[in-house]
């Protein structure tokens, strides 16, 4: 495979710097320490590191609509200790996570308008709503907002919100005792301060100037830490040193410098010319007669289309391919290949192609596809258009899992090996330990024993880390069901992650079963299963597992500690119709015997990169500790995104604030979900034109 350079650190040594478009302070599109109503790209995530005494700021902002932009933060203070640790030596950190919701666009005439949520549901150190206008004139863009808490500590104009209730005359101050929780009623209370700027595009295109009026009263910062501001204006200057790296500095306060550093991607467009996908073939006039070398055919649609043949079957005039996709995440592409194979191998009588798709040797869908429209699609612009609009092909609701009828072909039972050596990372962020790495090799295997059933183990070599700084020092009064992570992480060089059995079933139309049994995940072996009801092509789908798991032995061999519990859930899946976002709500019984739900809510993009946050709310209360309820975000990013190859397979990375024992979740390694994914249509009809990708 071949890695795009250029798209993961730039492809110029100087970009645009696109006016209005900077990380500020606290990440997020804006100034230097307030918020603009400017938007990043759809897709947009930004890694961005700030440093203004005695802040330093870790943040992580995506704009997953075009009207949405989040972030999740980490700040470190400086001359603040983290009281939880009891050492002097190990800087406060701070958890905050933010919002931003575009009202209205910027015309000929108006200004963007955006309301904003800074520290929602933190600890309230730097909370903040705010509601925001910008205007573009030439090469300056103009930014002015009210804001309220944080931001608006310095104005002291009275809130004209108080006129409807007494509860927005005053703001509770700070409280890190109560951190995760949403703090609805403090919400657009107490006195509006103003804030804004300006941002002027030089000359020279990959530097920005800002000015900037801080609405903030620096003397009231949070945990009793006064800070001296000698004057509201802030000066800076950003240097875009390439398309996707940025630096900024300036001077705050009067007297205190700014540093920043960004890198951010765009996730909705990633993607790369795929040199190493082997050409289509062209379409050939049909042979005199059907080929009787199946094993080859068989051959060809794997390395070339991408499917892995269980069986082909001559049904009359009908030939039948059972096979499960290995390759193109797009179905449309592995067909249009393999029409081209099938038209090059068999003669003029056979007139349709039929593709029944399977997953772990579970039936999917059918797609038919009519030969000789496919040919003509093929030589004319007019019958391209019919067939583009499935007046000669068409999709199958309803496949079965029993071989069809007619004369069997080729016949393959699957059994086979497969393994892959790769990098990983093992973290834990958020604590007062600060970030925890393990970065380590790992070994995947596989060994098919059917269709329907496969052994699947990954054993992890450490290779580097730094562990020691490990130190639990939590207040959960449930059972430490997560919470002994840096203990797995640390008490062995070689474990196993995972060494279990598989086995599927397509138990009726719209019914899928699985079970499962052994070393399930890194703290926990065990067994269970899933059953899952999914209607061919619909929005709604749920699922039910249930499992009996025991803890593992931190050394990650075969040894268990006494811990075993019962946990499962109940789980609707529903496509909302509303920009590609899957929302997902799962019911259940957690790791530490606590009651309670999930929500996660997830867009994907037509990249494959799919970007999510879930939080858990359960029976735990006051046991819980700090942080409250469990939540976090991901990107799931498809690896033929970055690479020159084709490729269905993906790596998550997640974040979560803190690492704690209440909704804690079973890391089952496979889903019925996942497995059964090409059970809806999705993009099929929009991936029209790869089936022309022509030689």
């Amino acid at each position: 495979m071949g890695l795009s350079l250029p798209l993961l650190l730039g492809a110029a040594p100087h970009a645009a710097a696109e006016l209005g478009a900077s990380q500020s302070d606290f990440g997020g599109v804006g100034l230097m320490q307030t918020p603009s109503a400017r938007m990043a790209p759809l897709g947009e995530i930004s890694l961005h590191y700030n440093h203004v005494s005695p802040y330093s700021r870790y943040q992580v902002s995506v704009q997953p609509m075009d009207w949405l932009e989040a972030g999740f933060r980490y700040t470190s203070i400086g001359n603040r200790d983290y009281r939880a640790s009891g050492d002097a030596e190990r800087d406060y950190l701070d958890k905050g996570i933010d919002f931003k919701l575009r009202l209205h666009r910027e015309d000929r005439y108006t200004p963007a308008l955006a309301l904003g949520f800074r520290d929602f549901g933190g600890t309230g150190l730097f909370g903040s709503e705010y509601l925001v206008a910008s205007k573009r004139w030439n090469d300056l863009d103009f930014t002015l907002g009210l804001g309220w808490g944080y931001l608006g500590a310095g104005g002291g104009l009275g809130n004209p919100l108080s006129a409807l209730s007494g509860r927005f005359d005053s703001r509770r101050s700070e409280n890190p005792e109560e951190a995760g929780d949403f703090e609805f009623g403090d919400l657009f209370s107490g006195d509006i301060g103003v804030f804004g700027g300006i941002e002027y595009q030089t000359p020279w295109e990959p530097l920005t100037l800002q000015l900037e009026y801080d609405g903030n009263d620096y003397r009231s910062e949070p945990l009793d830490n006064p800070q001296r501001q000698r004057s509201p204006l802030n000066l800076g200057a950003r240097w875009r040193l390439g398309e996707h790296l940025s630096l900024a500095a300036g001077w705050e306060r009067g007297d205190t410098a700014m540093l920043s550093l960004t890198l951010s991607a765009n996730l909705a467009g990633a993607s790369q010319a795929k040199t190493g996908d082997p050409r289509p073939l062209a379409v050939n006039p049909p042979p005199a007669r059907t080929t009787d070398d199946w094993q080859a055919v068989s051959h060809d649609l794997q390395a070339n289309a991408g499917m892995r043949v269980r069986r082909i079957t001559r049904r009359n005039d009908e030939l039948v391919v059972e096979a499960e996709a290995t390759r193109y995440r797009s179905l449309m592409a592995s067909e249009g290949r393999a029409n081209r194979i099938l038209n090059n191998r068999t003669a003029d009588d056979i007139d349709t192609y039929r593709y029944r798709w399977q997953s772990a040797g579970m039936g999917l869908r059918d797609d038919v596809h009519d030969r000789h429209a496919f040919r003509r699609a093929a030589a004319s612009a007019a019958y391209d258009q019919q067939y583009h609009y499935g007046l000669y092909a068409t999709t199958l609701t309803q496949p079965r899992d029993s071989a069809p009828k007619g004369e069997l072909l080729y016949a393959d039972d699957l059994e086979r090996f497969d393994w892959r050596l790769s990098p990983g990372l093992n973290q834990n962020i958020g604590g007062p330990d600060g970030f925890l790495y393990q970065l380590y090799a790992k070994l995947d295997a596989n060994y098919r024993t059917d269709a329907n059933g496969w052994f699947s183990g990954q054993l992890a070599l450490n290779l580097f880390d730094n562990l020691e700084r490990y130190d639990y020092i939590a207040d959960s009064k449930l059972p430490r069901v997560r919470t002994h992570i840096g203990d797995y992480l640390d008490q062995t060089s070689l474990g196993i992650y995972n060494l279990q059995y598989t086995r599927t079933a397509r138990l009726g139309d719209n019914w899928y079963g699985m079970a499962y049994a052994g070393l399930l995940e890194m703290m926990y072996a065990g067994g269970g299963g899933e059953v899952l009801y999914r209607p061919f092509d619909s929005p709604i789908a749920f699922g039910v597992d249930l499992n009996w798991v025991k803890q593992r032995d931190f050394d990650q061999r075969f040894g268990l500690r006494d811990y075993s519990t019962w946990t499962g859930h109940a789980t609707a899946y529903i496509e909302t119709g509303v920009e590609d976002v899957l929302a997902q709500v799962s019911v259940g019984r957690y790791l530490a015997g606590d009651l309670g739900v999930t929500f996660d809510l997830s867009r994907q993009f037509d990249s494959g990169v799919r970007v999510g946050a879930w939080s858990t709310f359960t029976d735990a209360g006051d046991a819980y500790g700090e942080g409250s309820f469990d939540k976090g975000f991901y990107v799931s990013i498809p690896f033929d995104a970055f690479f020159d190859t084709s490729s269905r397979s993906a790596t998550t990375l997640a974040w979560q604030p803190l690492t704690r024992d209440g909704g804690a979740r079973l890391a089952r390694r496979y889903t019925l979900y996942g497995l059964t994914q090409d059970r809806e249509m999705g993009h099929y009809w929009e991936d029209y034109d790869q089936v022309w990708d022509a030689p």
